[in-house]
């Protein structure tokens, strides 16, 4: 039976319920890959990566923030997958993705800042996997249009084996609650059920 969790959005009155997928959509993700024979200061070409591309034959942790550079994006969430990333192994998880409506310039460039060399950054610039898996929420209210909710998946071979969905997912929310998408409460899920 698929997860549910509760949705309000802007032309709602009261929440609605939301059926969570239990496979990762197939989407082509448009993204910036630095490649040598390119001369310059900006040796990096386009290159079509698909949801086979990163989910398929391996066991990951996806998790998807409302934007790069963002306060707790960059204070505690991607900075703490990173840290964390040889515990993650030690689970038996192969890669850390990190997805957000953000092109791929921005997430490249959130990236060097940020100084993350284990994740991988994952550009949803047109928002079609965050919509498709149902995360997709409107920041109006802080000037970022459409953007996606704060959550994470274990993802087995494509197959979304658990949720993390940080409560009261509403458009133009007024706060921004973090907890339940921390590395931290994802390890003691993954320690707990191994």
């Amino acid at each position: 039976m698929a997860e549910k969790i509760k949705y309000k959005s802007k032309w709602d009155d009261e929440p609605r319920d939301v059926e969570l997928p239990d496979i990762v959509p197939a989407v082509v993700f448009k993204t910036r890959v630095r490649d040598d024979s390119i001369e310059g200061p900006n040796p990096f070409r386009w290159e079509d990566k698909t949801t086979y591309d990163y989910f398929a034959g391996k066991r990951v942790v996806l998790f998807s923030l409302p934007g790069a550079f963002t306060p707790t994006c960059s204070t505690y969430q991607l900075p703490g997958f990173e840290n964390n990333f040889s515990e993650f192994k030690s689970l038996g998880i192969k890669d850390i993705y990190c997805v957000s409506v953000n092109d791929g310039f921005v997430m490249n460039c959130w990236a060097k800042d940020q100084k993350i060399k284990k994740v991988k950054m994952i550009p949803d610039g047109s928002c079609k996997f965050t919509e498709a898996m149902q995360m997709d929420v409107y920041k109006d209210n802080l000037g970022f249009g459409r953007r996606s909710w704060r959550y994470a998946c274990v993802v087995n071979n494509g197959q979304i084996e658990k949720w993390f969905v940080e409560p009261g997912m509403e458009d133009n929310c007024e706060n921004d609650p973090y907890g339940e998408t921390s590395p931290e409460n994802i390890l003691k899920w993954l320690r707990d059920n191994a």
